[in-house]
């Protein structure tokens, strides 16, 4: 397990070991890539999904359907996703998304470049406001005043910001770029997931792992990052949603379906718990309904429990309130995904935009202060990033339109602290955009290598230098 290093100073500056408009609005469809919809085969993971969200809806279900559910009892085993030695099983990534391009330069303020505020006369933060982290060798930089919360976290040595995030010929679509995010892909020929693909090789290595809760996804739609050739999120918003609820529209319903779990039960006893899941498509159905049964009834009891500690409200507090009380109860969970959206501040940018960065620092001070009463923040990383920043000038409205490269955020007592990397020039501009500094998928390359413990180049398509932004 990661030792805490609260007090740890870090080197600044450098990631790598060695030198070296139009607006979209949307939310990510679980086959969108690129604008294109694609149909897969039905698998596995798939149908313990969808399978679950039919049982939530359905008024009948097949009888067989519902047998299944304790028919592949004796086949679950409760145990955490494995990974391969030297790296904790009970390890966690949690990611947020800011959905809708994140201003960087508003979030980190170069206070200390005129620059900054010459192309942002009405909405540059004052250089009085830019709240400063400690520990840094660099002046001229510093957060957003509503960002008190993620400020404490730096200080105290828990937070990294990644400067200049971004990608080679980047694109300003909300809809690319965010597929080129979740796929690593700027080509985009892979079409899977970076963490699907993660979690594909855990998958691989330990097939008799109970991998149904592996990947959590708090939202209304499954992210395309989690998607990989057989693994697939779990997705709820609301938890108490998350089940069977034939009972509630009739109470026949419900008396027939404990029948037909009795039934369902007794053929699993008697066939000693040996019911090949690739033998038959019934199979199949049995074995995939009961992970959706007992994730249900897991997530469902975790949330229950509640927390220790109090949330703030907004939507990103409530999503980071239920992954810590899944994390609480112990759940065999590797990635949590998250969202916030909001961050596509075309008009009248400075109240949206600082309210949102408030809820963010908010959700992610509470989150960890959570963490820290379970004694768990030593075994959960935090990744934060936005599809792509904003232009450097402002706009006639007021606001900032699409970018390119912009900061990341990592969290943790594993996350080296303070700002990582290099800030982008203000003057040398690609037409008008940043140019980035590092690229995002060296981040990652870090993540799935000295975290997650998988082989980076099989998600990240080639090898890359793992950035310098863990201290393990």
């Amino acid at each position: 397990m990661a030792k805490s290093n609260k007090h740890q100073s870090a080197k600044q500056g450098h990631l790598h070991d060695h030198d070296h408009d139009h607006c979209e609005h949307h939310e990510h469809p679980s086959t969108h890539h690129s604008g294109r919809a694609t149909i897969h085969p039905l698998t596995r993971r798939e149908f313990l999904h969808n399978g679950l969200v039919m049982a939530s809806t359905a008024a009948i279900v097949p009888a067989f359907l519902q047998r299944s559910a304790f028919a592949a009892a004796a086949q679950q085993p409760d145990q955490p996703v494995g990974a391969k030695p030297g790296v904790d099983e009970d390890r966690v990534l949690v990611i947020v998304e800011l959905g809708g391009g994140n201003d960087g330069l508003n979030t980190v303020i170069p206070y200390g470049d005129d620059n900054y505020y010459r192309a942002r006369p009405g909405i540059a933060i004052p250089a009085a406001q830019a709240l400063r982290i400690d520990g840094s060798s660099r002046n001229g930089l510093g957060l957003h005043p509503n960002m008190t919360d993620m400020q404490s976290l730096a200080n105290d040595g828990r937070m990294g910001v990644v400067l200049g995030a971004g990608y080679p010929n980047p694109n300003r679509s909300h809809f690319v770029s965010m597929d080129i995010w979740h796929t690593a892909d700027p080509s985009g020929g892979r079409g899977l997931g970076w963490v699907g693909q993660s979690l594909d090789q855990k998958i691989q290595a330990y097939p008799n792992a109970d991998h149904s809760t592996a990947c959590i996804a708090i939202g209304n739609s499954v992210p395309l990052a989690t998607q990989g050739k057989n693994a697939k999120a779990l997705t709820f918003q609301n938890e108490r949603l998350f089940q069977w609820v034939g009972g509630e529209l009739h109470p026949e319903l419900g008396r027939q379906y404990q029948k037909l779990n009795r039934t369902g039960n007794h053929i699993a006893s008697t066939a000693g718990g040996n019911l090949d899941p690739v033998s038959s498509e019934a199979s199949f159905l049995m074995r995939t309904s009961l992970d959706a049964q007992v994730a249900s009834d897991r997530i469902r009891s975790a949330v229950a429990a509640g927390t220790l500690t109090s949330f703030p409200g907004g939507d990103l507090a409530n999503q980071l309130r239920l992954v810590s009380a899944m994390i609480r109860a112990n759940m065999p969970t590797r990635v949590y995904y998250t969202r916030l959206g909001g961050f596509d501040t075309h008009a009248n940018q400075p109240n949206g935009h600082g309210q949102r960065l408030q809820q963010f620092s908010q959700a992610m001070g509470a989150f960890y202060r959570e963490l820290d009463e379970l004694g768990a923040s030593d075994r959960v990383l935090t990744v934060a990033f936005s599809e792509f920043g904003r232009r450097v000038a402002q706009n006639a409205s007021n606001g900032t339109d699409h970018g390119t490269a912009g900061p990341m955020f990592l969290f943790g007592p594993m996350a080296r602290p303070g700002w990582l990397g290099q800030q982008p020039n203000l003057t040398k501009l690609d037409q008008g955009d940043l140019i980035h500094t590092v690229d995002f998928r060296s981040i990652y390359a870090s993540i799935l290598t000295d975290w997650l413990g998988v082989e980076q180049d099989r998600v990240l398509g080639q090898a890359f230098q793992p950035a310098n932004v863990l201290n393990l």
